[in-house]
């Protein structure tokens, strides 16, 4: 009888080397692991049955060209904003730190793409606390640069003639979210506070939210609270004050044009500023629902491990959110080549074989000039 293994379906507590089934030998996660290894390994996985080789295979592909992608998209982000003129500015600051955190994201990909090629648990403990601590630093820092991006684009769009942020306090804000950041990557890397745990195939590495006891939940709720919720009330809270100040702006203008009887208030140059600082937003607005839609999934996870039904957290499942955590620092960089006016230019200046076609003059008052991009009624 042919047994059907179902990447994402729950399996009984079953032993942890080998089972005979009508004849048919499987294995189950952590079969392979050395002894002094396995005590990492949380008992939840190794009730499943070990994927097939090829699913290694394909997800060690996938990361392979996710890493390309990333660490190219990355570093010309990196290099345009921290070498052309027009582009130091207080809110590119913010930017380049994104670009830094994805970047910093994918320097613990080889361990990865390492353990899927070797069908599992290869790269060893040390490694695992490795990437777990990178992904830490990395993906916190993701969410509170997303907030200071958003508190940037609220500041600078509601409040243009006073509310552009200094490069000062941009630096300021930086360095406040790396402050933020490194205690929740240390303390669980040292075991001071939580601790860091295998997960799914055992090729990825992340917080322990399996264990039931109060410290761990104590942990992850308050993980969840500091790194997942402040950051997206942030974020919600900016844009929805962009828009409501954006559909504010324009029913003046229209019942103002109305009054006086013409068709438009708006000189060709205000028009201009505004569509520069729109598509800017826009970007800005792209990329942290990226992050919102990419990290959601690996809070729910978090939440249902601690608090829920576990039998729910199947490897297969939990490797769903450790690959969209990483398609979304992928995806940053390309936002910005498509929708930012200023770094489309520099592209096309700098790498003229991309055919990027962006009209310099139409563009040459975006938003880091001193024109104010909502001018009043």
């Amino acid at each position: 009888m042919a047994i059907i293994n179902n990447w994402t379906a729950p399996l009984q507590a079953q032993a942890r080397l080998q089972n005979s089934i009508d004849d048919m030998m499987i294995h189950h996660i952590g079969w392979n692991v050395d002894p002094e290894d396995l005590i990492h390994i949380p008992k939840h996985w190794q009730l499943y049955p070990d994927p097939d080789k090829s699913l290694h295979f394909l997800l060690g592909m996938i990361y392979v060209f996710l890493w390309f992608a990333a660490t190219i998209g990355n570093g010309m982000v990196l290099w345009i904003f921290t070498s052309a003129k027009s582009l130091r500015t207080a809110s590119n600051i913010f930017v380049v730190n994104l670009a830094f955190s994805d970047f910093l994201m994918f320097v613990s990909m080889p361990i990865f793409i390492y353990n899927s090629f070797h069908g599992g648990f290869a790269a060893g403990w040390l490694s695992c606390k490795i990437y777990s601590l990178i992904g830490a630093l990395s993906g916190i820092s993701q969410g509170m640069t997303n907030a200071c991006i958003a508190y940037d684009r609220y500041t600078t769009i509601t409040r243009p003639f006073d509310g552009k942020i200094s490069k000062t306090k941009a630096v300021f804000m930086v360095i406040f979210v790396w402050i933020y950041t490194l205690p929740w990557a240390l303390l669980p890397m040292f075991e001071i506070w939580g601790r860091f745990i295998p997960e799914g195939y055992l090729t990825v590495c992340t917080f322990d939210y399996l264990t039931t006891t109060f410290d761990t939940k104590l942990f992850v709720g308050t993980i969840f609270f500091c790194s997942y919720v402040i950051p997206m009330t942030a974020i919600i809270f900016f844009y929805s004050q962009i828009v409501s100040k954006v559909f504010e702006h324009e029913k003046a203008l229209k019942e103002q044009a109305k009054k006086m009887n013409v068709e438009s208030l708006r000189s060709n140059q205000q028009h201009k500023n505004e569509t520069a600082e729109v598509r800017i937003a826009k970007a800005a607005i792209t990329v942290c629902f990226l992050f919102v839609a990419s990290w959601t999934p690996y809070a729910a996870i978090a939440l249902i491990g601690a608090f829920g039904d576990q039998s729910l957290l199947t490897p297969g499942v939990s490797m769903i959110p450790a690959l969209t955590c990483k398609l979304v620092a992928c995806l940053d960089p390309y936002v910005y080549a498509i929708s930012h006016p200023r770094y489309r230019i520099e592209l096309q200046k700098r790498l003229p074989w991309l055919a990027i076609k962006e009209d310099i003059d139409a563009q040459s008052t975006a938003t880091e000039t001193s024109s104010p991009p909502l001018p009043s009624a």
